[in-house]
């Protein structure tokens, strides 16, 4: 397993790269725009770190920036911790066989998403190519909110 990023929910991007890369001193590392799903992601690294998150060896920090404006409460604008699986569907099952709920199961056999005891929301993603659907993943339902 390896450690991906930490996402929080920004209610001004601008001002939150000022503080995150102008301030604090983190560097934008990339960027994604999603005009359908009306978001922008922006993934930031430590100074130093370009090289190995690049090589996907350094953890990032993801702003999430939702275009329509919503007031984050109880804790929402902090989004989840984010792990690379080596298969997602083995992962997801010996949770569930502890007896953890699987709040959005893997059913395109690339991401998941569960909770800690304490409601930390952690997502889960298929190291390499998602893996062929299969059931009983592609059935189940989502279950609380994540």
């Amino acid at each position: 397993m390896e450690y991906l990023h930490t996402m929080v929910r920004v209610s001004d991007l601008d001002a939150s790269l000022q503080f995150y890369c102008d301030q604090l001193g983190l560097k934008e590392f990339n960027r994604y725009e999603s005009e359908k799903g009306r978001f922008t992601l922006v993934f930031l690294c430590a100074p130093g770190d370009e090289g190995r998150a690049k090589d996907q060896k350094s953890p990032l920090v993801e702003l999430t920036y939702n275009w329509d404006l919503e007031d984050y409460t109880g804790g929402r604008n902090f989004g989840h911790l984010a792990f690379r699986v080596e298969d997602i569907y083995d992962i997801c099952q010996r949770l569930m066989d502890a007896g953890v709920t699987i709040n959005r199961p893997p059913r395109d056999g690339h991401m998941a998403f569960v909770r800690s005891p304490d409601g930390i929301s952690i997502e889960l993603l298929q190291k390499g190519d998602s893996l062929a659907p299969q059931e009983p993943w592609v059935s189940m339902e989502n279950t609380g909110t994540w």
